[in-house]
């Protein structure tokens, strides 16, 4: 029995049984047929609004969108923050090298300086720690010694002799 026909046989089921207890059952089956009606209204309304679907569907992209966009960010600034701190660890074991090999370099000249100053006879020693002591005097000597070599060699190109 379909719904129509247990409708039909209630409808008159209810006007066999009498007038108010059937119009009673008819009205509550309108009033069911209308919420029916109206949710199959709805349903369909909601499956034809292709731009409201769209405008959702839109949305749920944006918003998946932004996620995205922070993950990136966020990935992208630990990426960062792992390269700084890699560079920054390099940078100290470059320094530290660096400082390493200055030191040894500085040990290696100040005992070659020492092994020529106990080779050099001790007149010249003692003009070199003068020399040492006091470096301005030096470069004035060596200036004058400078200048009177090129005043020498000019004097020899003039006069002919090479």
């Amino acid at each position: 029995m379909t719904d129509r026909t247990a409708r039909d046989t209630g409808g008159s089921a209810a006007k066999a049984a009498g007038g108010a207890d059937g119009s009673e059952v008819l009205r509550d089956q309108i009033e069911r047929t209308r919420g029916e009606l109206g949710d199959t209204v709805a349903e369909l309304l909601q499956k034809a609004d292709v731009k409201g679907r769209a405008m959702a569907r839109a949305a749920d992209l944006r918003d998946k969108a932004g996620a995205m966009t922070v993950h990136l960010r966020d990935s992208a600034a630990q990426a960062g923050h792992a390269m700084q701190d890699r560079a920054t660890r390099t940078g100290h074991t470059v320094q530290d090298r660096a400082t390493q090999a200055g030191h040894t370099v500085h040990d290696k000249a100040t005992e070659a300086g020492h092994t020529v100053e106990r080779g050099v006879p001790r007149p010249v020693r003692r003009v070199v720690q003068a020399g040492l002591r006091h470096p301005r005097r030096v470069l004035v000597a060596g200036a004058a010694v400078g200048a009177l070599v090129a005043a020498g060699t000019l004097r020899r190109r003039h006069s002919g002799r090479h």
